[in-house]
């Protein structure tokens, strides 16, 4: 960054939660100190009309040219899979796809390439809440389980692999029950808010925490989202329990729900608060 210049963002991504960031950025950009420098989309077409000629970046391999303070990642996972190591050459990065992270070798990769260049890489919570009682509980040595439930209308999951042919058997599916590991790369668009939860509870990570993914016909409009977490035992031999209902209204069919834009936002100025930080991964608290 330039000592008392704007700090410089670019957006990687354009469909529901890029295009509310660029059209956030270019609205508020220079009141809150931030210079929005590139639009990257892997169909350029998407920008046309709605992103000034001079933002757009074609190629993102040439992202260094635009000089970013903060790459911010709002596409797909295989974009952190193959281009985080890239970016945090450059930038630090602000992770929205943490379903990436379930990748072992792309984790390491990164945390890697963060230390050797000193750039942070940040991860947004999207649509968990209580993220840092979570951690903080973790980090206290009393998360004994935690599950987390997302349901929607079948019509709202992008899924991949053996979920890919999966078919709702009545108004109410289980499509998914398991380690949020095994979930990611079976639903990466569709798993951000388990993968969060696995990294704010590093303690049981990826392999421990159990996502289970509901197809429900009577969810239209809207994504339910219950995180339930245990602790441990009081004097009278009851377990610290804690259960969590968050109701997100979401357009048909739609991935993103309304409330999840706004926490990506803040997400964002999160991230610039905490730039001079040291590097290594951090989860931002909304």
């Amino acid at each position: 960054m330039v000592p008392g210049g704007p700090l410089r963002v670019g957006v990687v991504g354009y469909g529901r939660l890029g295009q509310s960031l660029v059209s956030r950025l270019l609205a508020q950009g220079s009141e809150l100190g931030l210079e929005l420098v590139f639009v990257w989309n892997r169909d350029p077409g998407r920008m046309a009309g709605s992103v000034p000629p001079a933002l757009q970046l074609q190629d993102l391999t040439a992202l260094e040219e635009r000089h970013p303070d903060l790459v911010v990642e709002v596409a797909h996972p295989n974009i952190i899979h193959e281009s985080g190591v890239q970016i945090l050459r450059h930038a630090n990065l602000l992770v929205g796809s943490p379903s990436a992270l379930a990748d072992q070798t792309t984790e390491q990769r990164l945390m890697e390439a963060s230390n050797h260049w000193g750039h942070t890489v940040f991860v947004a919570r999207g649509a968990l809440w209580g993220s840092e009682d979570i951690r903080r509980l973790d980090e206290a040595g009393g998360l004994q389980s935690l599950r987390v439930t997302m349901a929607t209308h079948p019509d709202g999951f992008r899924l991949e692999g053996s979920l890919a042919a999966a078919h709702s058997s009545g108004p109410r599916t289980v499509l998914y029950e398991g380690p949020v590991r095994g979930l990611c790369p079976l639903a990466p668009r569709n798993s951000n808010t388990m993968a969060a939860a696995a990294l704010a509870a590093p303690s049981l990570g990826f392999d421990g925490v159990i996502g289970v993914l509901v197809a429900d016909l009577s969810l239209t409009d809207m994504h339910v989202v219950d995180v339930e977490l245990n602790g441990p035992p009081g004097p009278t031999g009851h377990c610290f329990t804690v259960h969590t209902h968050r109701e997100n209204p979401a357009q048909p069919g739609a991935v993103t729900g309304s409330a999840t834009v706004t926490a990506f936002w803040h997400s964002l100025l999160g991230a610039v608060r905490l730039l001079q930080g040291s590097p290594g991964l951090c989860i931002l608290q909304n």
